[in-house]
């Protein structure tokens, strides 16, 4: 049932996607001053090795954060996401991948705290080995993310920032996405939500967002980003999506400005692109 290993993709373009959007949410909400939670439904081992082991075996990273590594052109709200990872491997050499826990992390403020979730017996230990630097501002749950997160609702500090991004591997996932987040926004209306989804050629990927869209919520954004045309056989997800619920108002123009660079850097053929949508549009 949970054999899934996020290692085997970390780095890889839609992981970059993912945490660099979260960076952008995790620098708006540290504009004001009030503290806030980070809330993790499937926060995986929190930081991962490239050069060995499960990541360097089909070595995903490559065409995803390997490609941004040295580039020395990016575009500043970009060119901050890729100083967390340098910052992870001080030595100059890509090494070391942060999970998005990590990432929060490095982000967070002395006084916002971190909720985390993950299921995964093997992914666990790591976790807590990851974030033992946290301390007391982490609280992390070997349980099940989707279960546990209502428990959480409403957060204490009165903002927070929940990331649900589960594999996928099994199919009820998507439906458990939908109600979670229709149970979260009963609890907690005026949280901010982000959910990534990868995009396949089977109906219930394609339904989700759409599903998302239907949900009582007061404002939304949903963006993707491919890197090639859809393939019909062969391993690979070429595309992955996030929708964001409540996002900052100016999460749209940054990503309107940035994703093209995105789209051309991480691009494997002419079927790379991006597209961004949002309530009222």
């Amino acid at each position: 049932m949970l054999s899934y290993r996020h290692a085997f993709h970390a780095g890889n373009h839609a992981d970059l996607f993912k945490h660099f959007v979260l960076t952008r949410l995790l620098s708006h909400l540290n504009q004001k001053d009030k503290p806030y939670w980070f809330i993790d439904t499937h926060a995986g081992a929190g930081c991962y090795q490239l050069d060995s082991g499960y990541a360097a075996k089909n070595a995903e990273f490559q065409g995803g954060i390997g490609r941004l590594w040295t580039r020395e052109d990016l575009p500043p709200v970009l060119a901050g996401y890729v100083a967390l990872v340098r910052a992870l491997n001080d030595d100059g050499e890509l090494r070391f991948y942060p999970g998005s826990p990590v990432i929060a992390l490095e982000m967070l403020r002395r006084t916002d705290r971190l909720r985390l979730f993950e299921l995964h017996n093997s992914d666990f230990p790591l976790l807590e080995a990851n974030l033992a630097g946290a301390g007391r501002r982490a609280m992390l749950f070997h349980e099940d993310g989707f279960a546990g997160l209502k428990g959480l609702l409403p957060p204490t500090a009165s903002r927070a920032l929940t990331l649900i991004d589960p594999s996928y591997e099994q199919k009820d996932d998507y439906t458990r996405v939908v109600s979670c987040l229709r149970e979260a926004l009963k609890r907690f209306a005026t949280g901010v939500y982000m959910v990534w989804r990868p995009i396949l050629d089977r109906d219930e990927a394609r339904e989700l967002p759409l599903q998302l869209e239907q949900l009582s919520a007061k404002s939304w954004l949903h963006v993707s980003l491919t890197v090639a045309h859809r393939r019909d056989e062969g391993p690979g997800m070429t595309g992955s999506g996030l929708f964001i619920i409540n996002p900052p108002w100016t999460l749209h123009d940054e990503l309107q400005s940035t994703l093209p660079f995105l789209r051309d850097a991480l691009a494997v053929d002419d079927g790379a692109g991006y597209e961004i949508t949002r309530d009222g549009e």
